[in-house]
Formats: structure tokens, C-alpha cells, sequence
């Protein structure tokens, strides 16, 4: 019987320093060949072999067990932001990018639970996957990777994944959020285009005016949500751009809006999808206009496997009290590309909180002084551990 906690608590030193070191090298998107070297290097210290180059810099190793079983797969994203980095970190990023999302932190525990994993292989019944992924903030790594074979070879038959950091308001450090079901939303975005006829300022009626336009258009997809959604169904939209016109006395050509589209169930996501256009093709035509509408579905809602989840409960058990396992009832609003992972194959991902001051101040995910309590960094790795174990040896 291997003892988890104490095995994660004794590595817990080096997951930090993992941490740290990735924390000085954040890249973007798809593109991370310094992290994706540094994972391929510590595999490499521990004797495990890996996949590179899956969907990209994607990096999937495998763990042998001793015995035949099934295959479970333990996920962590790599990529950082777009961000200067601010919070005055004696291991802080300097090349224009951070690591302000926790992501650092996934792969540093994943790495911690590779180690113990690997180990103790000669006890394990079946295989585990560790799948390092790239561009979780965008364009999307998961999908890349599925579609390259992450999930075959040999097939994996379930999936853990976590997010830590304060996800969910009022989750003290240490205590973790589970969810049996629909945990958070879809990512969608779309583009409209409200084309009217330019004209001088003083003489609106020689025109069609897309700046009135697209005033009616704001407010009437407004009402989509709040009187067309049932109030128990999730669903957020938001105009979070827009942009025409270059002088104050003329009446532009034509104004451009962006937004983002976030729902917990599929129905609802299309719905609303088809009703923008709707909407606006009805006020343009009214108002004598015409439009470009263009809707790019994103990841899609991202849903927990309620037995999966419970047998989880049930293993993290083995490492926190029960008092720290928090049961998330309301989904979030923000989206995730392991959806794609857990549209395969059943599984779960959960939330370990920690929360760290800069200045007095507990920042935000995404924020330039965004930081991390690394004192919980071996819980992370021990039900990440726990879990797939456990899962193995009862579904042989």
C-alpha cells in the first residue's frame, strides 16, 4: 500500500521548484518549445517514456504497470499569457509573458504525480497516461492533441484534470471543488458587421446610419438571455467590442461588434447562436441595412461524469477530510478546453484552491500580479495520484 500523502509531501520541495522554474519561461498559444523541452527533460530524469510533438508541442508520456488493466489519463495544461508579469517574484517571468493563469503549477504536479506514479509502477494494475497540453488560453491544445492520438495507443479509458487557483469565491486554500455534472460553459465567440451607407453628420437622410443601428441591435440581443433562456439554464452575452466610425461629424459605412456566447448546455448553445442572427437580420433589414454575421463555436461545455466523480470524492477522501471537499452546485461561466477530453472518455476536473497575496491583495487569474499558495502544491499531486490508482485497481 503505497502512502500517498506522505510520498506527495516528501516531493512537495521539488514540485515547488519545478514550478518556479516554469513560472520563468511562460509561452502562448501552441507554441512552447522551452516548456514542452523542460517536461521532456524531467520525464527523461525519471526513466518514462513519451510522445512529443502530439498536435503540436503537446507531450504525452505513459507509465507501465506491472499488471494488465485499463488506461486512465491525467491531464495539465503549459501555456501562459500574453501578459507582463508584475507581482515582483524573485522567479518571476521576464520575457513579456507570465504565467498568470496557475498552469505552471499544473504541469509541476502533474510531474510530481508522474514520479510517485513511476515509482511504484511494479504495483500498479494497468496504464497511465500524463498528458502535457499546449494552448488551453487559445486557439485550443486538447483538440489538437485528440485528433493526433493522445487518447490511443494504448486507449484511454477515463481522464482526471485540474485547475487550481481561486476559481470559485469563497474556497479557502487547501479545500477543493468537485462537481457531479455540468461545471462550466461553452467559449464562443462571434463577429457582426452592420453595413449601412456613410454620409455627412448633418444630413442623416442621404444615409444609412449603422451606428443607430447597431444601438438597437445591442439592446435587442440583450433580451435573448434574459427573456428567451429559462433562468435555470446558465447562459451569458456579451458584447465585449465595438468599433466604427473615424470623425464625429460623419456617418460611417458600417460598424463592427465582437462578443462572446457562454452556455452549460448544448440546446441553449445553438439556440442562441441562431437567434443573433436572427435578430439582426430583422433590425438591419427594418432599419435599411444589411450584415455580416459570423459565429465560431468554441470549446464546448465542459461536463464531470457523475460516477467518475463520486468514485474521485471517495479517493480524495483518502487524503483531505471530507469538510474540505466542497460540492460545486452552480456551473461556471468561464470555458475549458479539457471539455474536448471529457466529451471522450468519462472523467472528471476539479479545483483545488490557493490563495496568495501580492501586497495585501488577492488577485485575479489573468491578472499581472497574480500568484499561487505553493503550500499546496503536494495536494494537487496526491489526488492526481490517489485517483488514478485507485480508478485502475477498481475497474480492471
Amino acid at each position: 500500500m503505497i502512502d500517498i500523502v506522505n510520498e506527495s509531501k516528501k516531493i512537495q520541495e521539488e514540485i515547488v521548484s519545478w514550478r518556479r522554474e516554469l513560472h520563468q519561461i511562460p509561452e502562448v498559444g501552441l507554441q512552447l518549445p522551452q516548456t514542452s523541452a523542460y517536461v521532456k527533460e524531467r520525464l527523461e530524469e525519471m526513466g518514462i517514456e513519451y510522445r512529443d510533438n502530439v498536435g503540436g508541442y503537446g507531450v504525452v508520456g505513459l507509465i507501465k504497470g506491472s499488471k494488465p488493466g485499463r488506461t486512465i489519463a491525467l491531464r495539465a495544461d503549459m501555456d501562459g499569457l500574453a501578459i507582463k508579469e508584475e507581482t515582483g517574484l524573485s522567479f518571476a517571468s521576464t520575457n513579456g509573458n507570465m504565467h498568470a493563469c496557475g498552469h505552471d503549477a499544473h504541469t509541476a504536479m502533474l510531474l510530481g504525480a508522474a514520479k510517485i506514479l513511476n515509482e511504484n509502477k511494479a504495483s500498479l494494475k494497468g496504464n497511465i497516461k500524463l498528458i502535457f497540453q499546449p494552448a488551453e488560453e487559445g486557439p485550443g491544445g486538447a483538440k489538437p492533441m485528440i485528433e493526433d492520438g493522445a487518447l490511443e495507443n494504448p486507449k484511454v479509458d477515463a481522464v482526471i484534470g485540474l485547475h487550481i487557483g481561486r476559481v470559485v469565491d469563497g474556497l479557502p486554500s487547501g479545500k477543493i471543488g468537485v462537481c457531479y455534472g455540468k461545471l462550466m460553459a461553452c467559449l464562443d465567440r462571434f463577429h457582426i458587421k452592420i453595413k449601412g451607407k456613410g454620409c455627412h453628420g448633418a444630413y442623416p437622410e442621404q444615409g444609412v446610419d449603422p451606428v443607430a443601428i447597431t444601438g438597437q441591435v445591442i439592446t435587442a440581443l440583450q433580451n435573448i438571455v434574459s427573456r428567451e433562456v429559462k433562468a435555470t439554464d446558465p447562459a451569458v452575452l456579451t458584447i465585449g467590442k465595438v468599433h466604427g466610425g473615424r470623425a464625429y461629424n460623419i456617418i460611417p459605412d458600417f460598424v463592427e461588434l465582437e462578443g462572446t456566447v457562454r452556455a452549460t448546455d448544448k440546446e441553449v448553445r445553438e439556440r442562441i447562436a441562431r437567434r443573433i442572427e436572427e435578430v439582426i437580420e430583422n433590425i438591419t433589414k427594418g432599419m435599411r441595412g444589411e450584415y455580416e454575421y459570423e459565429y465560431t463555436f468554441g470549446y464546448p461545455p465542459l461536463v464531470n461524469d457523475e460516477d467518475f466523480t463520486l468514485d474521485f470524492v471517495n479517493s480524495a477522501k483518502k487524503i483531505i477530510s471530507e469538510d474540505d471537499i466542497i460540492e460545486i452546485k452552480v456551473p461556471v461561466m468561464g470555458g475549458e478546453d479539457m471539455a474536448y477530453f471529457l466529451e471522450e472518455v468519462p472523467g472528471t476536473f476539479f479545483f483545488l484552491s490557493s490563495i496568495k497575496e501580492i501586497d495585501g491583495i488577492v488577485y485575479p487569474h489573468h491578472n499581472s500580479k497574480f500568484d499561487l499558495d505553493e503550500e499546496v502544491f503536494w495536494l494537487g499531486t496526491a489526488l492526481l495520484t490517489q485517483g488514478a490508482i485507485d480508478w485502475l485497481e477498481n475497474n480492471k
